[in-house]
């Protein structure tokens, strides 16, 4: 069966009864090994202290937050371009993930903020940018809300997402076109890593079960929204029969 099989949305459901219990184990198993790694095996820094133990929950919520919005572009344009079934119900349901993993990355990197630049907030350009995601986030939120026929919502929302797209570029080179606060890339590098083995192999491991976390969620909330466009649906055509037009006007019984 091809990829594009799984476009309709009763095979989709099956894939993922498949799937998911699979993705669950191996996101419990990758969070236990990652967050002993984290706080048993990792060394201390020797000017953070353990305080350095944030980066293990920081990080990887900063890289998912952009890998999301990178999920809901993808999907923006299968839902433009090519009409897919669930490219639509993919990024409706990636947003409120996204959102979450971005105000988990605000969050934590002012609580590692405060002890090393002795402040929670600054406006330096990657804070700001990453504040300016969580907007886009609560914004296309609000969009798929506000409008009733989920495909004119799908659509708007899809021009919405590809033009905040452009935020993401200015979210990584940041640290590079402007002087800011945050250090500049030290995993993702055309000469290697920066940091010590010791501590590249807790957070590559805790960015794996945060990635497979948000498959899991994304899996989980698009089988949601399926089901719930089908009771919509349902009621629809309940609705429908129930209230029919003046043509199709029920007759008094005799």
């Amino acid at each position: 069966m091809a990829f594009w099989d799984y476009a309709n949305p009763t095979r989709f459901l099956r894939l993922v009864q498949i799937v998911l219990p699979w993705l669950i184990g191996l996101c419990v198993l990758f969070f236990a090994a990652g967050l002993y790694m984290s706080f048993y095996m990792a060394p201390e820094d020797y000017q953070q202290g353990d305080t350095v133990r944030i980066m293990y929950i920081h990080v990887p919520a900063a890289w998912l937050c952009m890998m999301c919005y990178t999920v809901m572009s993808i999907s923006s344009i299968g839902t433009l371009v090519w009409k897919h079934p669930l490219a639509d119900v993919s990024a409706k349901s990636a947003a409120p993930i996204g959102a979450a993993f971005t105000f988990m990355a605000l969050v934590t990197g002012s609580l590692w903020g405060k002890p090393m630049w002795g402040t929670y907030w600054v406006w330096d350009a990657r804070l700001t940018s990453v504040l300016v995601l969580l907007i886009m986030y609560l914004g296309l939120m609000t969009l798929w809300r506000t409008m009733d026929d989920p495909i004119k919502a799908g659509k708007a929302a899809a021009v919405l997402t590809l033009v905040g797209a452009l935020n993401l570029p200015v979210i990584k080179f940041s640290v590079d076109w402007w002087n800011t606060l945050h250090q500049p890339a030290s995993v993702v590098r055309m000469d290697g890593p920066t940091i010590h083995p010791d501590i590249l192999w807790p957070l590559l491991v805790m960015a794996t079960a945060f990635t497979l976390l948000f498959f899991v969620i994304h899996f989980m909330a698009m089988r949601n929204e399926i089901l719930r466009r089908r009771v919509r649906a349902m009621r629809m055509r309940a609705a429908s029969a129930t209230h029919p037009g003046p043509a199709g006007a029920a007759q008094p019984a005799e």
